[in-house]
């Protein structure tokens, strides 16, 4: 499977009874985008800390959510024009984390199909 290179986790603050709702929004746009979402963490309900207008509306609390995904670069601008626009997201960011290298097992020996046949049981 190839792995894209680009944004690792991605978070976001809601403030609606509508959650699930606005988080199967947000999941959505993202794989439609071509982002592979890996995990999604509740963070829990907290005060902000600071005072936020947003739509028209001032908020003191939000839920805090963390989205790990996989996804090419090009999507930020957009995923972020689309959460700005919608208006149960009070706010959101995209951190991009380094892709980790996967390193090869040494203590493994390949053995062929014929070795195997032929092998002797102890």
């Amino acid at each position: 499977m190839t792995r894209f290179l680009g944004i690792s986790h991605f978070s976001f603050l809601l403030f609606q009874p509508e959650t699930a709702a606005v988080l199967k929004r947000t999941v959505e746009a993202l794989m439609e985008r071509g982002a592979i979402v890996r995990n999604l963490e509740n963070l829990g309900e907290r005060s902000l800390p600071y005072k936020i207008s947003k739509h028209k509306e001032r908020h003191k609390r939000g839920g805090y959510f963390l989205i790990d995904l996989e996804a090419p670069p090009s999507i930020v601008s957009p995923m972020m024009d689309h959460l700005g626009r919608d208006i149960d997201v009070i706010r959101r960011a995209f951190i991009k984390q380094p892709v980790a290298k996967a390193e090869e097992c040494s203590g493994i020996i390949p053995v062929s199909p014929e070795e195997k046949l032929t092998a002797r049981k102890n």
